[in-house]
């Protein structure tokens, strides 16, 4: 199912993600792409508060590829911006920490690394519309789980 949402601010972005955290289970895999400064660190930091990892131990692994976080469930934070190819990402163990995650992993830059990411990835891209507004397009697959997320998520609908 794809939602077409907007953020009016960067609390905005961490409420969307937040409620998508409520709808994951263990295995799933976030596919995050946008430009530099949309808010893909944001909403990595949401994820992290709805697994009761604080936001401000969140941050971007830019510089080390992955971090993980210990949570209700884990979290493994990837950042590929700094690779050119999937092949990279192979080299430095990215597809390795996709086949085993226990629990959530968000993928910033996705599109960098398209083929190694799972079918049923759910999928976030954000476009900077202006100042602090965001559109962020969600695509999850159709089970029940993620009914919760549309619930929360209803008042930051993109209208008309």
């Amino acid at each position: 199912m794809i939602t077409e949402l907007v953020s009016n601010s960067t609390e905005d972005t961490m409420e969307i993600a937040r409620s998508l955290g409520k709808a994951l289970a263990p295995g799933d895999v976030i596919a995050l792409t946008g430009d530099l400064g949309a808010g893909k660190t944001c909403f990595c930091k949401g994820i992290g508060e709805s697994l009761r990892i604080p936001a401000a131990r969140v941050v971007s692994p830019t510089f080390t590829i992955a971090t993980e976080y210990e949570g209700v469930l884990p979290l493994n934070h990837i950042d590929v911006y700094r690779l050119d190819t999937a092949m990279e990402a192979v080299e430095v163990g990215v597809d390795e920490i996709l086949a085993a995650t226990k629990g959530i992993c968000v993928v910033e830059w996705a599109e960098k690394v398209e083929e190694l990411l799972p079918t049923d990835s759910i999928r976030v891209t954000f476009v900077i519309c202006c100042d602090d507004r965001r559109k962020i397009v969600v695509s999850t697959p159709e089970q029940d789980r993620f009914a919760v997320f549309h619930e929360l998520t209803t008042r930051f609908l993109a209208r008309g």
